[in-house]
């Protein structure tokens, strides 16, 4: 006990004299706390906006080019440490508070950017909690100079705690300049009339951001710290609202008095119920579309080989590189994320009820119903959130009840192919399962050849060839079927030095290619493809035209929406911001998955 309090003692005793040291620093090196206090602002935004340019050459050339964006960015930094310094009464803790976040911030969009191509917006902290499920994919290089970035800021820390800077100013007369500094920095994010002059003035890029290759264009003109602030505020002006419109007038108006109402004669009189597959494969997508980069057909040979038995069109996705769950909202929905204003993660919108999916639908006429997604369930909270979809089972990557293979680090295509085939033979009644697949996802870096788009046609090849023997199973079970498939988006290469779409000179002008998704449907039966488009449509038609496919009976809304393609094949701001907005589709989305639900 004894040794015990000596060690107390003689803690006790050195935090003493490391204070009374600290407090004559304070006098002693007047001039030089004044000049860490003074100079800290530019040194943050320095050491964070460096630590994504990497050499101090490209940051200065980025100055050279951008000089008010980097004063801009001194100004805020300025006016969040005045606020912490007036607030918090030691400048100390002014900044190592400040500097953990910027730096921390100033990481993430380096491993962000490296892993997916989309740089860091503030929608992004909605993952925070799905954080094990993101290191689990994301490209994690510790380099040097990461390495020595992070120690110098450190450092910096460290030497203002020892030289120990001191607010001269009184509670009471610091805590309404603090406040007002920190308001200042807020109205930047909550109030255009204040934040758009300023960013005029300083000249930051405000090009209103349609899609992923606008956005990385406004990076390189804004840096790190002025792009994350002026997108923010950006989302949140955009917030999704009430339409001026949405009445239930409305609603009768474009469904009908008799909206919700299935009409038995609606149904094709040879309705056999199909199982009904629908597989959102990841990353999947047929680069033979660009003839410069002369792709073998060997590698999509069992896709080409299915489609050649059935049927091949072409979808528009809603997202390329990342946010999976774009796509996956209009595939289980029929829904537009345009409506929804375009956010990252749509189903965070949804309202906290039970929601009038496809998948309900189907439930409707009698249909068992299941979701397979080889990952963990945590992850963009499908668990919890997709629970509310009407899914009769849900399997996730602990869940599987056949024997599970790997490709790396994620669950072969194959183990989802044999999942589905074993749900098929378990169910008594018709089957709808809607299968969000994980084996083609990023990284690439892993696999035998150094070119990123090289490891990933071969684990393509895997997917077609599993997909090839999933056919040929499904010819030999005396069920009905229909298999529809698709990927999600365009995979991202960021590895590599010149990348694929760097070669290709995609950029916001040229990117609408990468939001075009081959899609192949085919069945066991015999089914009649012959009607289906020729022109291209968005991904949240799809539920629609497979329920025109199979025959099955459709109620008001189903047929609005059908009728709707005719006139408007394509709605998405990624692929064509020229797009107006069309109201009856903005009215129809709020209503089902925000508002009361009175179409449903």
């Amino acid at each position: 006990m004894n040794v015990f309090r000596r060690t107390y003692l003689k803690i006790g005793e050195f935090i003493r004299n490391t204070n009374e040291r600290r407090n004559k620093n304070s006098i002693i090196y007047e001039m030089t706390c004044f000049f860490l206090t003074v100079l800290y602002p530019v040194f943050i935004v320095l050491m964070a906006e460096l630590n994504q340019g990497k050499y101090p050459s490209r940051l200065v050339m980025f100055i050279v080019r951008n000089p008010m964006v980097f004063i801009f960015d001194i100004v805020v930094a300025s006016a969040i440490f005045a606020a912490l310094c007036l607030l918090f009464r030691k400048v100390w803790r002014a900044v190592a508070i400040q500097s953990i976040v910027y730096f921390i911030l100033s990481i993430t969009e380096l491993f962000k950017f490296g892993t997916n191509g989309n740089h860091l917006i503030m929608t992004d902290m909605k993952l925070v909690k799905s954080m094990k499920s993101l290191t689990s994919f994301a490209y994690i290089k510790i380099t040097p100079r990461l390495v020595i970035y992070t120690l110098i800021v450190l450092a910096y820390i460290g030497t203002v705690f020892w030289f120990n800077p001191k607010i001269r100013i009184s509670i009471k007369k610091s805590i309404a300049p603090g406040i007002a500094c920190a308001a200042s920095v807020v109205s930047m994010f909550f109030f255009t009339a204040f934040s758009n002059p300023v960013y005029s003035f300083f000249r930051v890029d405000t090009t209103s951001a349609d899609n992923v290759f606008i956005l990385n264009e406004k990076f390189e003109n804004n840096s790190f710290l002025a792009f994350f602030m002026q997108t923010a505020s950006e989302n949140l002006a955009n917030k999704l609202v009430v339409p001026e419109n949405y009445t239930e007038e409305a609603i009768v108006n474009y469904l009908g008095d008799n909206h919700g109402v299935v009409s038995s004669t609606s149904a094709d009189p040879d309705f056999k119920k199909p199982n009904v597959i629908v597989v959102m494969s990841e990353a999947l997508a047929d680069f033979r579309v660009f003839d410069e980069l002369k792709i073998s057909d060997s590698c999509y040979e069992g896709i080409d080989q299915v489609a050649a038995e059935g049927h091949r069109g072409k979808l528009i996705v809603p997202t390329f590189a990342s946010f999976t769950v774009r796509t996956e909202f209009e595939l289980l929905f029929g829904l537009p994320v345009k409506s929804l204003n375009d956010p990252n993660m749509p189903q965070r919108m949804l309202a906290e009820r039970e929601q009038p999916s496809v998948v309900r639908y189907y439930k409707g006429m009698g249909y068992n119903t299941a979701y397979v997604h080889p990952f963990l369930s945590s992850f963009y909270s499908r668990k919890r959130i997709y629970g509310r979809f009407g899914f009769d089972q849900m399997i996730f990557e602990d869940d599987f009840t056949v024997p599970v293979e790997y490709k790396g680090a994620y669950i072969k295509d194959k183990t989802v192919f044999d999942q589905i085939e074993k749900l098929i033979k378990e169910s008594d009644e018709p089957l709808y399962v809607h299968t969000t697949t994980m084996q083609n996802h990023q990284p690439y870096t892993d696999g035998p050849s150094p070119k990123e788009l090289d490891n990933y046609l071969s684990n393509i090849k895997l997917t077609a060839d599993s997909l090839r023997a999933f056919t040929e199973h499904l010819k030999k079970i005396d069920e009905p079927t229909l298999l529809f498939m698709v990927g999600d988006h365009f995979p991202s290469f960021k590895n590599d030095e010149n990348n694929v779409y760097e070669q290709l000179g995609i950029n916001s002008s040229t990117c609408g290619s990468v939001f075009e998704q081959s899609y192949l449907i085919w069945s066991n039966y015999g089914e009649d493809f012959s009607d289906l488009p020729e022109e291209k449509f968005s991904a949240f038609y799809v539920p629609y035209v497979i329920l025109d496919t199979i025959g099955a009976p459709k109620d008001t809304f189903v047929n609005a929406m059908t009728e709707k393609m005719k006139n408007l094949p394509v709605y998405s701001t990624q692929y064509d911001s020229s797009i107006p907005n069309d109201s009856e589709l903005d009215v129809l989305t709020y209503d089902r998955v925000i508002g009361e639900n009175i179409s449903g």
